[in-house]
């Protein structure tokens, strides 16, 4: 492909998004952007969470890893399922009850002014990282297959594209987003299903052989009981599953502002109803794209790559062809700016609503102040990328996404003791324990080889924090009862 057909497509790509926003964002208030006035259709919000759910990362790394790890990755897709169903008969109808806007706001009414502070700043923290990271690899494949051939640096790359970013979102916020979302999974499912489709016809499979040759090959295994040592262990995944879905959608402003836009309650439970079946089919076909590249590199006799996150690239932009390749950069495209978008938009909301405390103030002061703000963050995803970038080390990278287990660790402490007991908490000593559980797990899982006979820790590390946080919360804590005001 050649740098003017890439930079076409990108420019109609982009064009799109802003007339979505356009068209979305006409006498957009400040409610618009945080809550869509609660207006939006359940099944939008399900089709378009798939695709803020599934980052670039998911979609370069899942297919890679089948080499390595067979369908085991589906073991905690399944463990989603049931986080998926504890989100929506537990979580959904308390922020719903409480008629929140940032979630966090549960745990000012719950334990109050320091606990709150502490929730919605780990979620910052986690978030800001994460989702820097998720675009930066999407602006990373783009510099090399586009603006390289261009001279363009990186630096014009990523700041043209979040200042994109920030124009079809500063304005519509939520409102915007959940349509932009929408638009850009289709994109997503759409490159996989070409992929998946064209790969087939190069091995000339019919969808029965299809199923067949890949049921049937030495990828397909899916459960593993053999070793519980082993991070391929079935219980160790699918229990990480669960809490993996709790705590990066059910406590994340990202994915729960949109839930919390629907029209009801009992709206926004179908939702997350649809949506987990149609992710679960989602990473159904990305195992079986990945099982499909292995297959495909045997036949062609193509030597498998060192790094296995470059399968998926090597093949589509070189073997491929042209459409599979441009199929390929729509997908990382729209998987990455799906997740940052959204993250935007719901990291504006948390800061305005968390720290500068947006219920007492007149409109034109919230359009101000939530202008500045969203300015603000973009700004951020800049400084983080280009630090990723100047570090220039793949096993940082790979580290930085181990992350969540300790940023959302704490939170998945506070929130479960919030639910589970009725204790008051000393209050003022919440930072404090959020602070110290991630230190104390990362010695534990640091050494856990030696303390534990040989166990290594893996996705499980989430748990531990979270359980080493809920018993400081319940150390500082007494007995008396607290009742939350709907």
């Amino acid at each position: 492909m050649s740098a003017t057909f890439i930079l076409c497509v990108m420019v109609l790509y982009f064009s799109a998004l802003l007339l979505i926003s356009y068209f979305t964002s006409k006498n957009a208030s400040s409610e618009t952007f945080f809550t869509a006035n609660k207006q939006s259709s359940w099944y939008l919000v399900a089709f378009g969470m798939i695709g803020t759910s599934i980052s670039g990362v998911t979609f370069i790394s899942v297919p890679g890893l089948v080499g390595k790890l067979n369908f085991s990755y589906f073991q905690i897709v399944l463990g989603y399922v049931v986080g998926y169903a504890i989100i929506a008969l537990v979580l959904m109808p308390l922020y719903y009850k409480l008629n929140l806007i940032s979630i966090y706001t549960y745990l000012e009414q719950r334990f109050g002014y320091w606990s709150y502070k502490t929730g919605s700043a780990f979620f910052l923290l986690s978030r800001t990282i994460g989702s820097s990271l998720r675009l930066y690899l999407a602006a990373s494949v783009l510099q090399i297959f586009l603006f390289d051939r261009l001279n363009v640096p990186f630096y014009a790359t990523v700041t043209v594209t979040i200042f994109l970013i920030w124009i079809y979102t500063f304005k519509g916020g939520v409102k915007t987003i959940i349509w932009t979302d929408s638009f850009q999974t289709l994109f997503l499912i759409g490159s996989l299903i070409v992929s998946l489709h064209l790969i087939s016809t190069e091995l000339g499979w019919s969808l029965p052989n299809m199923i067949s040759e890949v049921s049937t090959s030495n990828y397909s295994q899916i459960f593993f009981f053999d070793d519980f040592k082993s991070n391929q262990y079935f219980w160790k995944q699918f229990i990480s599953g669960i809490f993996i879905a709790i705590v990066m959608t059910g406590l994340d402003q990202d994915l729960m502002q949109k839930n919390l836009t629907c029209k009801s309650i009992g709206e926004a439970q179908k939702n997350m109803f649809w949506f987990t079946i149609t992710l679960v089919i989602v990473n159904i076909l990305f195992l079986t794209l990945g099982a499909m590249l292995y297959l495909y590199c045997e036949a062609k006799g193509i030597a498998i790559p060192t790094r296995t996150d470059d399968l998926f690239p090597m093949l589509a932009l070189n073997h491929f062809g042209t459409f599979a390749g441009l199929c390929f950069l729509l997908g990382i495209i729209a998987s990455s700016y799906a997740s940052a978008d959204s993250a935007l938009a719901s990291l504006t909301t948390a800061f305005c609503i968390d720290f500068l405390d947006f219920k007492n103030k007149d409109e034109a002061v919230k359009q101000k102040q939530k202008f500045a703000v969203h300015v603000g963050f973009s700004v951020l995803f800049l400084l983080v990328i280009i630090a990723f970038r100047a570090i220039n080390s793949k096993d940082v990278i790979s580290q930085v996404l181990g992350i969540a287990a300790y940023t959302y660790g704490p939170l998945l402490g506070l929130f479960s003791f919030g639910i589970l007991t009725h204790r008051r908490l000393n209050d003022k000593v919440a930072p404090i324990i959020c602070v110290l559980s991630p230190i104390a797990t990362y010695f534990i899982a640091s050494n856990s080889e030696y303390l534990f006979g040989g166990y290594k820790f893996s996705f499980e590390t989430l748990i531990v924090n979270g359980i080493i946080c809920f018993l400081g919360l319940y150390v500082f804590s007494n007995k008396t009862e607290i009742t939350l005001q709907s």
